[in-house]
């Protein structure tokens, strides 16, 4: 017969749904190692492959304008259940989610947070515990596993929201969103504030990739479809997954805004010692300790990332001082190369800065990759203007100091 017959699949459904809109529907698909390909679908605690003693963890999808299931969702499972021996519970509420119209979803997110109390109160009387929950919410679902928590008393373990939806919810008040007293540690991920996203601090820590607003590698434009809509959006989901495989760690900087992050003068990780700078995504919980003490402020952190895969960028602090008798306003790209001839070329969002006789100006300059031994630096300087003369810039000092590894 036909796998596809067994096995329970996330509800798929056609731009069609959307126009008439979906009454709700909730699934629940559980994955664990037992069963890491085929879903068992979840009515109740009765489950072949459920075992309460072990961690839970809820993915909670949020808006879905055409219907068709998120991309993202089979490499979550996968990752989460490569890192760790747990149940992996996908809540699929495709049916409520799709529809042409924001409000119509967003105003089903209370009801579908009203049927997980149901199932974790049944899992608690078979054993559970709430310190091992673990929700995970895209978008509306943010605010979904928000509410869950809220009905708990926020002593679920932890909920991470990934670019919590911010239409309808901006400047309501913390019971009608998620806030921090929803769970034992809540960190969260903006990646799209301009746009579906939501813009201010709603955890413990939140993480504002390239400032939040436009990621690398999206459309800026309207003309690219509906990517221009949901790339930014979806960022925040491709960075925590990133964080599941580990190739590289994100580091993430505390500051008050981006721009003075870029400015770089964000680059101590004092607040934390003698803990590092904290991680981006799942291994942000090693610094919950820290972050939930009642005298923490709400932190913010600001970091730039690659376009791709595994978005990591190697941060250098590079001071400089010229020596022009008039005031110079460029841009500067940087090569480095070590000794094999690997090269690293700057990621810079060219940013003109302005350079002043004798003065010393910091700039915080991202490579695409890490070179342990750097033998050659190469520097141009453009003004940017194709008109005009070329100006020469006279550097009479530059220093690299490495944000990665200080040490160097």
């Amino acid at each position: 017969s036909d796998p596809q017959e067994i096995c329970p699949a996330f509800t798929a459904l056609s731009f069609g749904n959307a126009l008439i809109g979906t009454e709700l529907k909730v699934k629940l698909l559980l994955y664990t190692r037992q069963n890491p390909a085929c879903a068992e679908e979840l009515r109740s605690t009765a489950s072949k492959y459920l075992n309460v003693t072990k961690k839970t963890t809820f993915i909670v999808h949020g808006y879905r304008l055409t219907g068709s299931a998120p991309v993202w969702i089979p490499a979550l499972v996968h990752l989460l259940l490569s890192v760790e021996d747990m149940n992996v519970i996908i809540v699929d509420w495709n049916q409520g989610a799709t529809t042409l119209i924001y409000n119509y979803a967003a105003r089903k997110c209370k009801r579908v947070a009203e049927i997980l109390k149901k199932l974790i109160d049944e899992m608690l009387i078979d054993g559970a515990s709430l310190d091992s929950m673990h929700m995970i919410g895209v978008s509306l679902g943010a605010h979904i596993s928000g509410f869950v928590g809220q009905m708990f008393d926020g002593t679920l373990g932890r909920i991470t929201g990934l670019d919590p939806a911010g239409p309808l919810y901006r400047g309501t008040a913390p019971s009608e969103r998620l806030d921090p007293t929803d769970a034992q540690f809540v960190d969260v991920i903006h990646s799209d504030t301009d746009g579906l996203g939501y813009r201010e601090a709603l955890g413990h820590i939140d993480f504002y990739p390239n400032g939040g607003t436009d990621q690398p590698g999206c459309p800026l434009t309207i003309f690219s479809g509906l990517q221009y809509f949901k790339c930014d959006h979806q960022r925040s989901v491709f960075l925590f997954l990133s964080s599941l495989t580990q190739s590289c760690n994100i580091t993430t900087y505390p500051c008050d805004s981006y721009r003075n992050y870029r400015d770089g003068k964000c680059t101590s990780c004092e607040p934390f010692w003698p803990m590092p700078c904290p991680i981006l995504g799942y291994y942000a919980h090693e610094w919950k300790s820290y972050l939930t003490q009642q005298s923490h402020p709400v932190t913010s952190m600001f970091f730039d990332t690659a376009e791709k895969e595994p978005f990591c960028i190697y941060h250098y602090l590079v001071d400089i001082i010229t020596w022009n008798k008039d005031t110079r306003r460029g841009i500067f790209s940087i090569v480095l190369a070590d000794e094999t001839g690997q090269r690293a070329e700057s990621r810079v969002n060219p940013e003109a800065a302005t350079f002043q006789q004798y003065n010393q100006i910091t700039l915080l300059i991202g490579f695409d990759q890490d070179l342990e031994n750097v033998e050659r630096i190469s520097v141009t300087f453009s003004t940017g203007s194709v008109i005009g003369p070329k100006f020469k810039l006279r550097i009479l000092h530059m220093r690299f100091r490495s944000l990665s590894n200080p040490e160097r």
